[in-house]
């Protein structure tokens, strides 16, 4: 079973997955695995350098910051990012599945809802957290401006939307709390797997 786990920046999708790889289940970060392919997959380097020109690379790698600045006020040519990324990050996660053997996997993705990614998924857990709160953690982790906070949340859908669609819901503001969150939902799913 494939569960999908998402949430908006700085809900703590992050933390909620590790307490999942402490219950023995294997994750996967589709983030993490696009940055990877980013540096490694040099067709996706010709991809990238077509859509943004050649200051999108320095060398082998990606200029992270460059590219983010092009598509953050430009919804068409983050699209055209997407296109070139996510069907990679799907080929690497469906390789990858293959090499597990629990119950269950969680594959982690920032814009689950946003893209369909939830329907290839059997469940999908929505992490949340009071948007105060998610401000905060983001200004610590990596000193952004309000504004460009907002800017990020913008993109992507609103926590009521997304709840539409989840099948379980993690409030992530204490972290005992939000351990115990997961060990229920562990439990709901490895049922859920035996009833399937």
């Amino acid at each position: 079973m494939v569960v999908g786990l998402t949430g908006g920046i700085g809900s703590g999708k992050t933390t909620v997955a590790g307490f999942f790889k402490e219950l023995g289940i294997p994750v996967y970060i589709a983030d993490d695995a696009g940055k990877r392919l980013m540096n490694t997959s040099s067709r996706i380097r010709e991809q990238i350098i077509d859509l943004f020109g050649e200051a999108a690379y320095s060398g082998d790698t990606p200029e992270r910051k460059y590219i983010a600045s092009k598509v953050f006020n430009d919804k068409e040519l983050l699209e055209e990012l997407n296109k070139i990324i996510h069907p990679a990050v799907a080929q690497d996660f469906s390789d990858w599945v293959k090499d597990q053997s629990s119950k269950y996997v969680i594959y982690e993705a920032a814009i689950l809802f946003e893209t369909g990614g939830y329907k290839k998924c059997d469940l999908s857990i929505l992490v949340t957290a009071p948007k105060k709160l998610r401000i905060e953690r983001l200004q610590k982790r990596d000193e952004s401006s309000r504004q460009e906070i907002q800017q990020r949340m913008d993109n992507q859908w609103s926590d009521e939307k997304k709840s539409e669609l989840a099948d379980f819901i993690i409030i992530n503001e204490d972290l005992e709390q939000t351990r115990q969150q997961v060990e229920h939902i562990h439990g709901e799913i490895l049922k859920a797997g035996q009833n399937s």
